[in-house]
């Protein structure tokens, strides 16, 4: 996974509620067994309608998705997440996320900002009327700001979700921190225990 200092860019309004990992990634998409092409199935039901956001080119290349409150809610598919950043966005900012879909974010990479409701509608409206706004998340000072609407907010982070961000930890990552006292520990267990 790679560290996560700071997320730059534009962002996609989706101003929707309640948005469930199924209509994240539908279940159709489940069935590869490698995990990579999420991205086409990103919204894939929604975005057949010409009129939803995603498909308005003035939010290409955005780095930052804005949902509604409850975002992520729903089954715990981790999948919602790859979609999410194999897409090319790197946060999501909402007034409330699915708690399944917030820990899965932040063992990925994704950045979950959870800001206030009036924060989060004044970052859709004010997107809506000029998707160049550019937002800065700063993941070591748990701050997002959005300059041109003069908006400067903050967001709740653990110290150890942060450190995970920061050095670009996976469970994996976590685990090889303890190498030499796992390595040690095997070492030392009796012959007749199981070895692998």
């Amino acid at each position: 996974m790679k560290a996560v200092r700071i997320v730059q860019g534009t962002a996609v309004p989706l101003d929707r509620s309640d948005v469930d990992t199924d209509q994240i990634i539908p279940s159709d998409w489940l069935k590869q067994v490698s995990r990579t092409g999420f991205e086409k199935g990103l919204f894939s039901e929604w975005r057949d309608d010409p009129a939803f956001v995603m498909n308005d080119e003035r939010y290409a290349g955005a780095s930052i998705l804005i949902g509604g409150p409850n975002f992520g809610t729903g089954s715990s598919r981790e999948h919602a997440v790859w979609a999410i950043q194999q897409y090319g966005f790197n946060a999501v900012v909402s007034p409330r996320f699915g708690p399944i879909f917030k820990n899965n974010a932040t063992k990925n990479g994704l950045v979950p900002v959870e800001v206030d409701t009036d924060i989060v509608n004044a970052l859709l409206r004010g997107v809506e009327a000029d998707p160049t706004v550019e937002l800065v998340i700063d993941v070591e000072r748990a701050t997002l700001e959005a300059p041109a609407l003069d908006i400067e907010a903050s967001f709740p982070i653990t110290a150890a979700v942060q450190e995970r961000l920061l050095e670009g930890l996976d469970d994996i990552g976590i685990t090889l921190r303890h190498e030499t006292s796992i390595t040690k520990f095997e070492a030392s267990r009796p012959a007749w225990m199981p070895s692998q």
